[in-house]
């Protein structure tokens, strides 16, 4: 059995493909990301970065809190909060309408939130913005004022804003707890019948700083009791605003989408290089088999037999035998009475067509018969063959020089 084996430049040309591929995918592993980077300040509650927050999360488990994380939209939450409810957003990254409004229904029925960053307090309700400090150094705050957030010792920060009280649009309930380079970094208000605790970032619950000095005291004020009224306090930690399936294109994000156009692009140049490299079919297309004119034969007579066309085939052959009759026979036109083209015959051959009259006159007949048998059919389209050659070969004789003379 023959087998197809690549040539030279086929074996050439999957070589550098495959050489390309490994390239492609040694980039990826080494300039992908990982995702416990260091340099990922996103505060999550999974993440063991040094700016994650999974050390804050296990600490409020252990320490006797019901916590969650939500990954859903905070609309779904404020329909099922209550009093009991705590909402931590650390470092929001989205801020959408839809959100504000949930964060205002679950502290008007009750509820507890602590929100860090610039972007955090610009969701909350009745949050007002003295200056931002995007940049700032790290600092080391100080306990100011008579809030309950305020504990002896000091926090540390990097604040992205801070929250002076002087100016039209202080308010005079708001609470400052900390303070740095003379402005508050931590805040607490009431509104409606839940509260709502500001801190100017997350650097307090981040895993290198949940330790230092009061860092995790200034969290489990923020949060509160883990019991109230006896019953327990629920508090979800917000993930969904951290670009978590917030929008179905967050899905083309990240280092799989580069590896689809690098893919793409690959496989497109791939495909350019296959229908280009040669300008023909490497390979004889094969030749249809011609049938003989015995079997084209058997098929038409096939197709009359199944069509029952035998007059058919009659009036077909009689047609032929008239005109080619008529052109031998020297007449002007092509007569359809089979008794006038038999004299004519006559007057031009002589005795030889004369026996050809009755078969003439049934060939017409029959024709027109639908009812005609084949076999009878075959019989006359042959002696009307028969009749042609007869009449080409005197045709022939009586044009030779020394030939016999038609009478």
């Amino acid at each position: 059995m023959a087998t197809s084996t690549l040539d030279k430049r086929d074996r050439q040309l999957v070589a550098i493909f495959l050489a390309l591929v490994l390239i492609l995918l040694i980039l990826v592993a080494v300039f992908t990301p990982k995702a416990d980077d260091d340099r990922n300040p996103l505060p999550g509650s999974n993440l063991t970065t040094k700016h994650g927050a999974k050390a804050a999360f296990t600490l409020l488990q252990n320490s006797g809190y019901q916590v969650t994380r939500w990954e859903l939209p905070l609309a779904t939450l404020a329909d099922r909060a209550n009093p009991h409810t705590v909402v931590i957003l650390a470092q929001p990254l989205t801020q959408q309408m839809e959100d504000e409004r949930a964060l205002r229904t679950i502290v008007e029925k009750g509820g507890r939130v602590l929100a860090t960053g610039l972007a955090g307090g610009q969701m909350l309700p009745g949050f007002s913005l003295s200056r931002p400090l995007l940049g700032s150094p790290l600092c080391q705050a100080t306990p100011i004022g008579i809030s309950a957030l305020a504990t002896p010792g000091t926090i540390w920060m990097l604040p992205q804003a801070s929250w002076k009280f002087d100016g039209p649009r202080s308010r005079p309930d708001v609470a400052a707890a900390y303070e740095c380079d003379g402005g508050a970094v931590v805040a607490e208000y009431p509104w409606g019948k839940g509260h709502i605790v500001w801190w100017a970032n997350a650097t307090p619950l981040e895993n290198e700083n949940i330790r230092k000095d009061q860092n995790l005291e200034l969290l489990l004020n923020s949060v509160g009791p883990a019991v109230v009224d006896g019953q327990p306090q629920q508090i979800f930690w917000d993930e969904s605003l951290h670009g978590l399936g917030s929008s179905r294109w967050d899905y083309t994000s990240g280092p799989i989408w580069p590896l689809v156009q690098w893919g793409a692009a690959g496989l497109a140049l791939l495909t350019i290089l296959s229908f280009s490299r040669r300008s023909g079919p490497i390979r004889p297309l094969p030749q249809a088999p011609r049938t003989t004119p015995i079997e084209f034969a058997d098929a038409l007579g096939g197709l009359y037999k199944s069509a029952g066309a035998s007059s058919t085939a009659v009036a077909i052959a009689w047609d032929r035998f008239r005109a080619i009759a008529a052109h031998l026979a020297g007449l002007r036109t092509v007569p359809t009475d089979p008794t006038e083209l038999a004299q004519g015959l006559v007057r031009r051959f002589g005795p030889v067509a004369e026996p050809m009259a009755a078969v003439l006159e049934e060939a017409a007949h029959e024709s027109q018969n639908d009812a005609l048998k084949p076999k009878r059919a075959l019989l006359l389209v042959q002696q009307l063959h028969d009749f042609e050659i007869t009449l080409r070969d005197a045709s022939t004789r009586s044009k030779r020089p020394n030939g016999p003379q038609a009478a």
